[in-house]
């Protein structure tokens, strides 16, 4: 394996076939040139370029070029700490191990992910300057939550704030932020906006990871909603809320949000209605083995909620919902690695290409709508085509005929390229 931190001036990657991450066909026999960070050109005549150029030469013999895979839900910082170490562990240890999750999250091919919840904005930074490799973050910052709600960490005996209480110690460092009534809501936005996040991440009903909150609970009035879509639109960007309910779904889509996270409850008149209200499904094909739970109230509140996700993922090709894919692993570091096991599983709800460009360029449609938020707007995201990211994986097989190839990224992913750096190349 070699590592690299800087871009070569120019790279070609010769005689591949390309699936760039918009089309439902591969093209054969394509030469790639990559000028710094941003994919030149993709031809199928050969590009003029050696050695004696300057230039890099990575012969792809065939094999398959594709966009790096983007999961639009990870919790960098969750997912690579457990609740011990998020309660009791040294925060400097909390930053060690998200930074090296970040790595081995780029070795396994993600070369960008949108961040739902966690302090990634300072990491974020490190990698954008080349300090550590990882992929390209968009941060929300801390979750906003209710007292009560999915992101109270809080022990049940503390005394809320509102009360005189001290914030959690979840909220101290920046996983979450517990915020009530209007006025907390929009400097809790304001808030994460100031150090960085470029969407809002709110949390509207119950979930399987918090303490206090049934499934079926509604949390934030839809004043406080409107108000944090409000904040968010004044800084050009848009609030994503998880939340699972059709009741849930129905307040979300009417104070304003733009990406519904999870929706795995939902009905088909709720999926018709994110369908007609042209918003975003950010889905999870959840497993129940994803996840464990010690208790027998949150293990019945996992298996519920995966139990919905066949049937949604249905209503949602049925009624032409944008939906986008992720992972949501949270609080248990050894489970990191399913990400590559949960994106092939993808082929269980749609055909290959489709889950590829789900992956690829349909995320990325959705991270950009970051707007002037998004760091990244100087090149596109999710696919192979001049002026592009040159965020490149090469596969040591056909993932548009067998998914699976993806699940096993140290065995099939023979050369990742992100930012035009090679990252990973065993050929």
């Amino acid at each position: 394996m070699t590592t690299g931190t800087h871009a070569p001036q120019r790279m070609i990657v010769r005689n591949v076939r390309v699936f760039d991450g918009i089309s439902d066909r591969t093209l054969d026999n394509v030469d790639v040139l990559v000028e710094g960070a941003h994919i030149l050109a993709v031809s199928t005549s050969p590009v003029a370029g050696d050695a004696s150029d300057g230039v890099v030469e990575i012969h792809g013999n065939g094999k398959l070029l594709m966009p790096g895979l983007s999961d639009a839900h990870v919790h960098l910082m969750g997912n690579a700490n457990n609740m011990m170490e998020f309660l009791q562990g040294p925060t400097g240890a909390l930053y060690g191990n998200t930074i090296a999750e970040a790595k081995r999250m780029l070795l396994r091919g993600f070369t960008t992910v949108r961040d739902m919840g966690g302090d990634t904005a300072p990491v974020k930074g490190l990698i954008d300057r080349g300090v550590f490799e990882g992929p390209r973050i968009f941060p929300s910052q801390a979750m906003i939550s209710q007292t009560s709600g999915h992101a109270d960490f809080s022990f049940v005996y503390d005394v809320p704030e509102e009360f005189g209480g001290k914030p959690s110690r979840t909220d101290d460092i920046h996983f979450t932020r517990i915020a009530d009534g209007v006025p907390r809501v929009l400097a809790a936005v304001r808030e994460q906006l100031r150090q960085g996040a470029t969407q809002i991440k709110l949390t509207l009903g119950g979930g399987a990871a918090s303490m206090y909150d049934p499934l079926n609970t509604l949390q934030y009035t839809p004043d406080e909603i409107r108000a944090a879509v409000q904040a968010a639109s004044d800084y050009g960007t848009y609030v994503a809320t998880h939340v699972y309910t059709p009741a849930g779904i129905a307040r979300a889509i009417d104070a304003g949000v733009t990406s519904i996270e999870h929706g795995h409850l939902a009905d088909e008149d709720t999926v018709k209605r994110i369908a007609d209200a042209q918003i975003w499904l950010s889905m999870q094909p959840f497993a129940e083995d994803d996840h464990h739970y010690p208790d027998p109230v949150r293990a019945g509140k996992n298996a519920e909620i995966c139990h919905g996700t066949e049937q949604v993922y249905e209503w949602a090709k049925k009624h032409g919902v944008k939906t986008a894919w992720g992972t949501d692993l949270l609080l248990e570091p050894q489970s990191a690695p399913r990400q590559s096991v949960m994106a092939a599983r993808l082929s269980e709800f749609y055909t290959n290409v489709e889950a590829l460009k789900m992956l690829t360029s349909g995320n990325a449609a959705l991270f950009e709508l970051a707007g002037e938020r998004n760091t990244y707007a100087g090149g596109r995201l999710g696919v192979i085509a001049e002026g592009a990211w040159a965020d490149m994986i090469l596969v040591d097989g056909d993932p548009t005929d067998d998914l699976s190839l993806i699940a096993d990224p140290d065995t099939n992913f023979k050369l990742i390229v992100k930012d035009g750096n090679v990252v990973k190349n065993t050929l």
